[in-house]
This record gives structure tokens, sequence and C-alpha cells, in this order.
């Protein structure tokens, strides 16, 4: 039987970004062509020919919105046949994470506008991008109770309460601050660098930590599990 097939591949990037001051938040575009004109969207498009998946969502997002991302992970794939209405696709969707304050952004090709909204705060949004910001979320919330990927979006020098901030950003709860301390501080990653953070009001200014991936590779080399469970 012959078989009647028209598919095109799409990427989708859910970029998250957080600061201390913001919190966490999804790198957004406003479409200037239709369908779903006017309205915002995730930063993606159709896969060429002759790149691969990740070239593909990194020159999207780079040409939509200006910024670069050297790790987005492949989050899920997204086939429903009416998902797009001039053509049947399947996207596959990335996510990561970056500081806002390293891009300018800025919006070319299909994109209008380029902008970061609060998590809290999304727009409603085109196509199925909707669930998959919700996925991705869940998959972020997941991760980083397993692996330390947020230390990357901290100052190279940092006081422990932006730390604290980091997860009851991402995770939306809030922590038992003593013995969230108690579990990260046991693992031993964290290298206290002698320095006080500058005085910015009421208390004591804390000491500054830095985060130490070689001790970190080291110890997941042995039984080391980076577990941050708030149950």
């Amino acid at each position: 039987m012959p078989t009647n097939q028209n598919i095109k591949v799409s990427v989708d990037a859910v970029v998250f970004g957080y600061s201390t001051t913001n919190g966490l938040s999804v790198l957004l575009i406003q479409r200037k062509i239709a369908p779903y004109i006017n309205e915002w969207a995730l930063p993606g498009g159709l896969v060429l020919n002759e790149e691969s998946l990740e070239d593909a969502v990194k020159r999207e997002l780079h040409e939509e919105t200006g910024v670069s991302i050297n790790y987005l992970e492949q989050l899920y794939s997204f086939g429903t046949p009416n998902r797009d209405p001039r053509n049947r696709v399947i996207s596959i969707s990335y996510y990561g994470m970056v500081r806002p304050d390293s891009f300018e952004l800025m919006a070319d090709t299909d994109a209008k506008d380029a902008q970061w909204f609060h998590i809290n705060d999304l727009p409603s949004l085109a196509f199925d991008h909707s669930e998959i910001v919700q996925l991705a979320l869940k998959r972020l919330k997941a991760k980083i109770t397993y692996e330390p990927i947020g230390f990357e979006l901290l100052d190279e020098k940092f006081p422990f309460s932006d730390l604290e901030k980091l997860y009851a950003s991402v995770l939306n709860v809030a922590l038992d601050r003593r013995n969230f301390r108690k579990k990260i501080m046991q693992f031993g990653i964290l290298c206290n660098q002698g320095e006080k953070q500058q005085h910015t009001g009421a208390g004591r200014p804390g000491p500054l930590y830095k985060f130490n991936p070689s001790k970190y590779k080291a110890l997941k080399e042995g039984d080391f599990h980076f577990d941050i469970k708030f149950a």
C-alpha cells in the first residue's frame, strides 16, 4: 500500500531565564506572520534539509531573539496532527537556562518582538506552546533536585541566600532554610571564599561562596548522588 506522508519537522526552544531580582522567566517571541500573527510563541521554526536538530534550534533561537546558548537539552516530541493549521508538523522541543542580563534581545526573521515573561505571568501562547512550556517547567523542577544545574545562573561568588532564592523560585516553594542549607553544605561542593557580601540593609553581611565543579565531578565518579528532596 502506498504511503501518504507529507510531514515537516520543526524545533522549538523553551529558554528559562533567571535573576535574583526577577526570579524565573521564559523567553517568547511575538509572531509577525500568519498563523497567530501578533501572538506570543516560543522561538523556533522548520529544520533545514542540511542541518541537525541541534543546529536548527540554535539557529532559530539566535535569528529570532539574538540569544546564543551553548546547551539546550532535548525535551519531547509534539506531533498532534492539527497542532499547526498550515501543515502536518512534528516539533522537537528543547529547553535550557540562561541569565537574561547576558543578552540584548534582537527580534528578527519571523519575530516582531522578543521579551522575557515571568513564569507566573505568561500571555496566551500560539499553537501548543503552553503545553510545551509546562512540560519544560516540570522537567526543570525535577532536574534541579538531582543535578546542580543552577549554579551557572548565579554570580561566580554568591551569598548562600542567592542559592536559596534560585531554588525557591524554580520550584515555587517556601524553603525550610535551615534544612536546605544543611543539605547543600553536606555535599562539600561550595567553597567559602573568605569574603563578605556587600552590605545591603539590615543584618550582618554573609560570606560569599563559589561552586566547585572539579569537586562535584570527582564526587560523581564515586557513589555520590546530588539529591535535594522537598517532600
